[in-house]
């Protein structure tokens, strides 16, 4: 791959969404197959709109790594259907009871609770379904390492646990930072709570693609570091957008964070945008081992820095 221009990119964005669009609206059940008001939820809630952020990932990484991107597309909807399902729990009265999504009435708005809750249970179970489904020309070991890296990533130790973590520290109140906690409790467990609940789930994207496609050991620590990094730069700027985006372009209500604990809280709008683009250039320097392979990547990276939804 030569080095792309910035029409490259978007014609490659564009492409590459098509295909994971087509993919997953093959990949969920008929809306008119019993039980028709199940199938319909997870349809409203996945093909609803969003970024695609995750499934492309794997794409990318699979593509930088020489893989076919073919070959990667059962993980690379899975990832899509599970963020789905965290995006309809979230959304629930028991957690952020959030009404709005991508400009739509979220899922038990329009569905009730109890489908909504079902739909993002069948999503999870779906999700797993297509990576045991994944391309044989992957290898079965290889299959089972990225379904062992996301399930890792979306458990306890990645974005269940940070849902949790994000729960707990709705209202609370945190000490001053000391010079012997320069960063300060609250930018503390700010960060504790996004490498969990986003950039884990992102960095597993990264990686489940590479992994795929049999990426050397160096070339996986990389993009690692990429996933991580990046993936809590795209946090900070949404929590910035929460407080200063508007409600129109987001598709959702800003200021619907305000109880939490959250990266401009800790550091201000100004910081966190800060923070971010420091963020956002270590993930691009991460993956300079790659090349030119690696330009789509940093791009993309560069890209979801100046989003403003």
């Amino acid at each position: 791959m030569s080095s792309v221009t910035g029409v490259d990119y978007i014609a490659y964005v564009a492409a590459r969404g098509r295909l994971i669009e087509d993919a997953l609206e093959t990949a969920l059940p008929a809306a008119d197959r019993p039980p028709q008001i199940l199938h319909q939820a997870m349809r409203y809630c996945v093909l609803g709109g969003g970024k695609r952020l995750r499934p492309l990932l794997v794409v990318a990484s699979a593509e930088a790594c020489g893989g076919d991107p073919q070959a990667v597309l059962p993980v690379a909807c899975a990832v899509e259907l599970i963020h789905a399902y965290s995006l309809i729990h979230d959304d629930l009265p028991a957690m952020d009871d959030s009404d709005t999504r991508h400009g739509r009435p979220t899922c038990h708005i329009a569905f009730g609770e109890a489908i909504a809750i079902l739909a993002g249970d069948a999503l999870h179970a779906l999700a797993f379904n297509l990576i045991a489904r994944a391309s044989p020309a992957c290898g079965p070991e290889r299959v089972l390492g990225a379904s062992r890296e996301i399930a890792t990533a979306i458990g306890t130790e990645g974005m269940v646990g940070g849902q949790v973590l994000d729960l707990l520290g709705e209202g609370r109140t945190f000490p001053e930072s000391s010079p012997r906690q320069p960063l300060g409790p609250m930018a503390e467990f700010v960060q504790a709570i996004h490498v969990r609940k986003t950039a884990a789930l992102i960095r597993a994207s990264v990686r489940a693609g590479a992994m795929l496609c049999g990426a050397e050991s160096g070339i996986l620590e990389a993009l690692s570091a990429y996933g991580e990094r990046m993936g809590l730069a795209y946090q900070i700027i949404d929590d910035v957008l929460d407080v200063v985006g508007d409600e129109r372009v987001l598709g959702k209500r800003a200021g619907s964070d305000a109880a939490k604990a959250t990266y401009p809280g800790a550091f201000g709008v100004v910081g966190s945008r800060e923070i971010a683009a420091r963020l956002t250039e270590e993930a691009v320097a991460a993956i300079r081992p790659l090349g030119v392979r690696g330009t789509l990547l940093q791009e993309l990276a560069r890209s979801l820095l100046a989003r403003e939804h």
